[in-house]
């Protein structure tokens, strides 16, 4: 209950809790500019520091082929830096020539390059660079720069897993989308405003609750470069509704209190109202938290915290900002450009019997099509707008030279004769054209790496003393504790090449063993060679090889030819201890994770907005109809590309269909719970009328900004997930306003039976009483008077008072 004080100007309202909580916001505001001030330093001092993930594949279950492939193979083995430069309009002769001065650069180990079609094709040439260090040494990447650098002069395309030039692009990106958006907005709330002076403020607020957000990302560790990139964008896109409700109550309380008071009686009654909008949408991107993929918790916290912080912006930091720019509003008010749409209501009001069937009709056909949607799971298939400069370069290196599709295959280490039975029976397959392993690499004069030798030819193929070869593999046999092998006769000990080649180079260096200068220099040269393929091809407890395949990257073909390597070694290695990694397998896991995550994001989503709408509505009939037509709006979306034969990256969906489901439902709600209200003192067609003209200024203030968010990501973006999810999501808000506009009101229309009937809303024992005259009351009543009164009164009363106190007292609350 409000509490009352009697002053001698009358009784004032002194407020309930939230008017309470409001006025210490807006009379601490001083303190809460300190402390978002606070917040946005240290927010642009860590934003520095936020770590990025740009490899989608990090994200997968921990259990997943690709997942433990890759984890393997971080501990295991270890991957030198390498690029390809391709030269362009260059003969043969002057290749040759760059090949020899590159080799001659410190710090490259080697360039591939000959006159074969894979390296020298219509006037191109491609030269294959292997670096000294591993990958993870920024020093490739600078001498991979300093030869761009030099050749520069030439027509030069580089393609390469070193640094984070994907990364730098879509930064790059981003940026000029942000430029263009922050143009867009101010333009929109500017046609939207009723007054100039308010579009700073809620511009001040946003940006606030933007830096902050991008800053305690800092707090997560690491976020992934979807969530680092379109984040903002979608923060906008969602909460920018909240500043702009409290701003609206702002400047309708503006028209009778001061302009404090105003701020608190805004900001009291738009928590509550700001708080439920935002549950729908929480409720949404809580779903993408469930997903098996972790990109889904990645986005879903990230998206969620950045509500959170729009809010607390809202609450916080705009009433000060309210209070500043008040006086201002009051001067700069414009003439509402915002049109009445009377006919789109009435055009509601006749349609209300067709509108649902048609309805109907279409998302039953979407929902078949939207079941046939092209999804791709990785990005070689794909086609974006624009292209960044890595992208043109590895398209323009794919369409001069053949490049062969090519998988790690990884098993236990230890048995080379099981190695080259895998290799004899995986070359067996026509898809398969080349395998990298040690077991089909030559080491010295026709002997492969892991072909054995005996003390003898050993020494006829080093040219070392065959007694000091004997010396050598007894001493080899007694460090791997081959006792056996020793009183078996040395002579006969086998020892695979690269073992023994590996062990003599060590005893050599470590001066047990004294071997002629020109015999030395040629073990140090092929150790280099040999060893950087042990490290790459052989680790502690597990070995790989390269299988280059004829197959795309993309296809379930592909995608069951990774299953069919898988089972050729697990047959020869009699365990499940097998493991494939590469492009095709990663989009084969995706494949395989969408399918449950999927189902997963669906009912999830559809779960949680039903029970936040349950509660906001007290009804069950009006939740089922309000996300049947969003559900319905979704189908729609994911049906199109089915009928245009366009791929959509397999993440657009899972984002935008949860995005879809907790914020474009928003309008609806919007819409539903004004008819609500219209109808207690209208009848249909005014109810609907007036309705359509109150929710349409929302609409059109927010519905673009999502539009236009989503149509230049989709346009200016070079990655193919963010530009999905862009494409998705502003051509899903389009569906969503037509269906709120021209859907929902014939639905609300001819559904007010059935919502009356499923409600639960608890009856009100309080009755209605208005009349002109005199009456006598007996009982409790509240209300307004104004008149005469006489009789005895118990209770308190709000208002200018002139009362004659013929028995008892008038007295302040508190007393």
């Amino acid at each position: 209950m409000d509490k009352f004080k009697i002053n001698n100007n009358g009784i004032k309202v002194e407020g309930n809790i939230m008017e309470t909580l409001a006025t210490f916001i807006v009379d601490k505001r001083n303190l809460m500019f300190l402390i978002f001030g606070a917040l946005i330093l240290a927010s642009l001092f860590l934003m520095n520091f936020v770590k990025v993930e740009n490899d989608l594949s990090t994200y997968l279950p921990a259990q997943s082929d690709t997942r433990v492939s890759l984890d393997i193979m971080d501990k295991e083995f270890v991957t030198y830096g390498s690029a390809k430069i391709m030269i362009a309009n260059i003969s043969y002769d002057k290749a040759l020539d760059i090949q020899e001065e590159i080799k001659k650069v410190d710090g490259v180990f080697d360039v591939e390059f000959d006159n074969t079609k894979e390296h020298f094709n219509d006037g191109s040439a491609l030269f294959s660079i292997t670096f000294v260090d591993s990958e993870e040494n920024k020093r490739c990447l600078d001498l991979l720069n300093n030869i761009k650098q030099k050749y520069n002069a030439y027509d030069i395309f580089t393609e390469t897993t070193l640094g984070d030039q994907k990364a730098d692009a879509i930064k790059e990106e981003m940026n000029v989308i942000m430029i263009i958006v922050a143009i867009i907005v101010v333009s929109v709330l500017l046609l939207t405003s009723t007054t100039y002076a308010e579009v700073p403020v809620l511009i001040i607020t946003f940006i606030a609750s933007a830096i902050i957000n991008k800053g305690s990302n800092f707090l997560l560790g690491t976020i992934s470069y979807i969530s680092n990139s379109v984040t903002i964008i979608l923060q906008l896109a969602m909460s920018i509704d909240y500043a702009i409700i409290l701003c609206n109550q702002f400047k309708e309380y503006r028209e009778k209190y001061e302009i404090r008071e105003a701020v608190i009686k805004a900001v009291a009654r738009s928590i509550t109202e700001i708080s439920a909008s935002s549950l729908t949408t929480i409720g949404g991107l809580f779903a993408m938290t469930l997903m098996q993929f972790r990109i889904g918790p990645d986005m879903g916290i990230n998206l969620i915290k950045a509500i959170l912080l729009s809010m607390a912006s809202v609450f916080f930091l705009m009433p000060g900002l309210l209070i500043i720019f008040g006086s201002l509003m009051d001067k700069t008010k414009h003439k509402n450009l915002i049109p009445k749409i009377n006919k789109i209501a009435k055009f509601d009001f006749k349609t209300q019997k067709l509108m649902p069937i048609v309805f109907l009709l279409i998302i039953s056909l979407s929902y078949i099509g939207q079941k046939n949607c092209p999804y791709v799971y990785g990005y070689a298939e794909m086609e974006t707008p624009v292209k960044n400069t890595s992208q043109i370069a590895e398209t323009m290196i794919k369409n001069t030279f053949e490049k062969n599709n090519m998988m790690a295959l990884i098993f236990p280490t230890g048995n080379y004769e099981n190695e080259k039975k895998l290799i004899n029976n995986l070359m067996n397959y026509k898809e398969v054209e080349e395998i990298t392993a040690l077991a089909n690499t030559e080491g010295l004069d026709g002997y492969m790496l892991t072909d054995k030798l005996t003390p003898r030819q050993f020494s006829e193929l080093t040219n070392v003393d065959y007694e000091l070869c004997q010396l050598l593999y007894t001493s080899y046999a007694i460090k791997d504790e081959s006792y056996g092998k020793i009183t078996a006769g040395i002579s006969r000990y086998a020892v695979p090449f690269l073992d023994i080649f590996m062990y003599v180079h060590d005893v050599s260096e470590d001066g047990y063993v004294n071997l002629e200068t020109d015999l030395k220099d040629k073990l140090n040269e092929a150790y280099d060679k040999m060893k950087r393929g042990k490290d790459q091809l052989q680790g502690e407890n597990y070995s790989r090889i390269l299988v280059y395949v004829n197959l795309p990257i993309s296809g379930d073909n592909t995608y069951h030819f990774t299953d069919t390597i898988k089972e050729e070694a697990i047959k020869i290695y009699n365990t499940n201890d097998i493991h494939v990694a590469g492009d095709s397998t990663s989009e084969y896991d995706f494949k395989k994770v969408f399918a449950t995550d999927n189902v997963v994001v669906n009912i999830s989503s559809i779960v949680l907005v039903l029970i936040v709408l349950l509660f906001t509505f007290m009804s069950a009939g009006m939740p089922v109809l309000l996300v049947s037509i969003i559900q319905g709006c979704i189908w729609i979306n994911f049906c199109i590309p089915t009928l245009i034969k366009q791929d959509v990256f397999f993440m657009s969906y899972l984002v935008v269909s949860s995005i879809q489901m907790g914020a474009n439902i928003d309008y609806a709600v919007v819409v539903s719970s004004r008819y609500n209200e219209a109808r207690k003192t209208m009848n249909k067609k005014e109810a609907i009328i007036d309705t359509m003209n109150f929710s349409f200024p929302t609409i059109i203030t927010s519905g673009p900004m999502f539009i236009l968010a989503g149509f230049l990501i989709s346009m200016l973006s070079s990655d193919g997930c963010i530009v999905g999810i862009g494409e998705c999501l502003y051509r899903g808000t389009i569906i969503s306003i037509i269906a709120v506009m021209f859907v929902l009101p014939q639905v609300l229309l001819i559904g007010e039976t059935v919502i009356e009937k499923t409600s639960f809303k608890l009856k009100s024992i309080i009755k209605k009483d208005k009349r002109t005259g005199t009456i006598v009351v007996d009982g409790i009543i509240n209300g307004k008077l104004n008149g005469t009164i006489n009789g005895k009164v118990i209770g308190m009363v709000s208002g200018d008072m002139d009362l004659n106190i013929i028995q008892g007292e008038v007295r302040e609350e508190d007393e």
